[in-house]
Formats: C-alpha cells, structure tokens, sequence
C-alpha cells in the first residue's frame, strides 16, 4: 500500500484512487525569467509521483498550466519593450528545453491561462450568485475588481491550518483596493491602462491568479481530483484560495483528496527566489552536472525537508550518477550474478511506498550498483542484475542506461572499444591509443578491468 503525507489532514494516509485513472494536477511556472533548480525540485519530485504510481500499475492524467498573465510579465515585458506574448512564449520555450533535458516526463494537457478565460468568468459569476464573491469599484482602473468572500467560507483556512480570524488580522489591503474585509482575494481585476484585458461582465480586466487553477483543474480532471502538487509555498494564499472558491462553485467536499507539498530548495538560509535573485537556473545546473547529477541531488532529499544549494553536494550528486550509470553499462553476459534481485526490488518498493522516501530508494540502487561491480569483478554474467537497476532507475527518472551521452552515440562508442580491443590485441598499440584520445576528446573516459573495457561520459 503506497502511504502518501496529506497536508490538509497533515497525516500519513493510505492512497486508495477514487477510478480507473490517478488525476493529477501541478501548478506550473509564471514564465517570466529563466526556471531555477527550486522548480527542478517540484517538478523532478511529481514526476516520481507519476513514474512511481505508473510502475504500481496506475494510469495517471496529469495536468500542469502555466500562468501566461501576472504582473511580473506585464512589467517586465514593459521593461524590455516586448509583448506579454513574446516574453511567455520565450520562457515556455526555455522551460521545455530544461524539461527535456532533466527528464521530466510531460502533462498530459499543459493549459495557458489567457486560453480558459470564458471559463474562469463562468466560475466567478457562480460565485456572485452564491454570495461568495462581490463586485467593487476600484480606484486604480476605470472598471470593477471582484473579490472572494473568505468570511462566506466556514472551513476557509483548513489546508494552512489557520483560523480565519488569524487570517484577518495578518491581512492587510493595498493601495486602491476596495474590499469587505482585508482577508478577501481577487477574482477578477478590473483594467489598468496598457495592461492585456478581456471583457467581462464587469468591464475589461483580467483574472486573479487563484481563479486560474481553479478553471483548469475542473475543466481538464473534474470536480474532484486525486492529487494536488507543488511547493509548499503555495500552501497558503494559492491552494487554500484554490480549495475555498473551487469547494463554494461546485459543492463538492472535498476537492482535492491527497495535497501533496514538497519543501524548497534554500540559498543559505533563505528560499532560493527569482523575486529575492539568489537563483541557479536549471540551465546551470544542467551545465555543471547534466540530467541525472541534477536529478539524483533533488532525490537524496525527501520531497517535504529541504533542500540547500551547495557546489559540493552537486559535485557528489554528479559522481554518484557516475557510479550508478558504470554499474549499469558496463558489458556483461547473462546472468544474475548471485545477486538476490527480488529483495531488491522490494527494498525499493518499501522505500517509494514510505511516503516517496526517495534517499532510500537511491540506497537500493547503490547496494545493487556495489553487487553487480563485485559479481562482475569475480567474473560472473550480471546483465540480468544490470536490467534491474536501469529499470528502477528509471521509475526516479534517471537516463542510466544513456551514459550520460545520446542513446544514438552508445552504440558507436562501443564499436570503438571492439575496434580497440582487438587492435591491442594484434599489439597495435598506437592505434588503439589514438581511439582513447579521441573519445577522451569527446569527453568519454574507458576504464579497461579485468572483465573489459568500460566507458563513461564525464
């Protein structure tokens, strides 16, 4: 039984599916900057949710947006005289660039926010009619804002696990806003000048950022959803906002039933923030280690603790991919090598189902990467051992079986080594070393054993 963290109950729970299909829904990025590797961490960690539920025989729909509208774009876009379109679509761009590379499988649907905005309207006019939301006259725009009723929601506050009256008094009411009580959020804004807008039934303006999932996640998964992920500082005002305005349109309680959060990635002693500037981008990261160093430093961390930055954690996160991708490629013959291999897949299913307890799953693959290298070592076939850790490699998504290069370069850098070894061979020794100063020029090491010769990329 996979046992999950829940954090509207703040319990470990069994995770039971209420159909056929998992329904998943992740809040994306804000495509304004380049993504940093604390978005790496959120979305390295769903995508084990998905790996994992989908290796224990689940199908899984998942479901990511990006927010394409915020004032962060409308402002920079204006700073650097470009479109709000052009700035997104750059981003977003980028984003699946360091996706790909960090082998993150994709959403099933990836919906915009500026495309579901008929819907978002639909939702808030519910609102209206229910008594949970208000029209107001602003002062910052010639058309009116629309504001949620947080004190027409009883339960409002139960996923940050706060009171509504701490809420109220911690709130506080910007500039130009005209609200009922401070506590209340913004479903619609009414227009400023300059600014993209849609029209509505209360004049030109544009949707509220929690209004947003809200449309999306009903559209694209339903009423009620299996899971609901991202970094636990979305916790509160987002996912709570999401909860309340979701719960009040549909009546359907509970919306979500697995919240699921993971902690941050922190510079020193504070979160690693594109508003603070103390980020490394995914590019970076990607840079200085590649997909599976990157990926094996977010997994040697449980998802809910933090995570600090450090070169050196990196560095070693990067060596022991190193390892682990030796001990699955390097050539072997059939064989198990002695190795109990089912105790080792179910030492790793007992990790993953202990709440995705990824740094004891990564313990797994080393113990299995030190068996194979020692069976080896003592001339035994481990090939079928090898199948094994590629395959629960993959469920935490890393490329072991790639080397560290393409799929498509594998191949041909194994004939050189053939060609090599049977150069040295024929003792034509010059030759055979021309092959390793090419390859080294490509950066691939050979490490030559007693039961041949190995590579890896560095």
């Amino acid at each position: 039984m996979i046992r999950l963290t829940n954090t509207l109950t703040r319990q470990l729970e069994d995770f039971q599916t209420q159909g056929d299909t998992v329904t998943m829904y992740v809040c994306g990025v804000t495509p304004y900057d380049s993504s940093h590797i604390g978005h790496a961490m959120s979305y390295v960690v769903f995508d084990v949710v998905k790996r994992y539920l989908t290796w224990r025989g689940c199908a899984v729909k998942h479901v990511q947006n990006f927010t394409d509208i915020d004032d962060r774009i409308i402002e920079r876009a204006n700073r650097l005289g470009t479109t709000t379109d052009e700035l997104v679509e750059k981003y977003i761009n980028m984003y699946f660039d360091d996706m790909r590379d960090l082998n993150v499988q994709p959403a099933d649907v990836y919906p915009y926010a500026t495309q579901e905005v008929p819907e978002m309207i639909e939702i808030i006019q519910r609102l209206i009619e229910k008594g949970f939301a208000y029209e107001t006259k602003s002062t910052l725009s010639e058309w009116s804002d629309v504001y949620y009723r947080v004190s027409a929601k009883k339960d409002y506050g139960k996923l940050s696990h706060r009171t509504q009256e701490s809420l109220m008094a911690g709130a506080r009411v910007e500039s130009g806003e005209e609200k009922e009580n401070p506590a209340d959020f913004a479903l619609w804004k009414g227009a400023k000048a300059g600014e993209p807008s849609w029209d509505s039934p209360w004049g030109k303006g544009r949707p509220g950022w929690h209004i947003e999932c809200s449309a999306m996640s009903l559209k694209y998964l339903g009423e009620r959803i299996d899971i609901h992920g991202g970094g636990e500082d979305l916790i509160f005002p987002h996912h709570e906002n999401e909860i309340a305005q979701t719960e009040a349109y549909t009546d359907a309680v509970p919306f979500v039933r697995y919240w699921l959060h993971n902690a941050w990635v922190k510079m020193g002693e504070e979160k690693m923030s594109k508003s603070l500037g103390n980020f490394i981008t995914i590019r970076d990261g990607l840079n200085k280690v590649g997909g599976d160093g990157l990926r094996l430093w977010v997994l040697t961390s449980h998802y809910r603790k933090p995570l600090s930055f450090s070169e050196t954690t990196l560095e070693a996160a990067k060596n022991g991919a190193d390892r682990l991708r030796t001990a699955a490629r390097a050539l072997s013959e059939a064989g198990d090598g002695g190795i109990d291999l089912g105790h080792h897949r179910e030492r790793f299913a007992a990790a993953m189902d202990d709440d995705l307890n990824t740094p004891q799953a990564l313990a797994v693959l080393f113990d299995l990467g030190k068996e194979i290298n020692r069976a080896r070592d003592e001339g035994k076939g481990v090939a079928t051992a090898q199948a094994l850790l590629i395959e629960l490699g993959g469920v935490l998504g890393l490329r072991l079986e790639e080397a560290g290069g393409s799929i498509e370069a594998a191949p041909f850098i194994e004939l050189l080594i053939q060609i090599r070894t049977e150069l040295r061979a024929a003792k034509q020794f010059q030759l055979a070393d021309r092959i390793r100063e090419g390859l080294a020029g490509l950066a691939i090491t050979l490490e030559d054993g007693p039961q041949g010769t190995t590579w890896k990329q560095d």
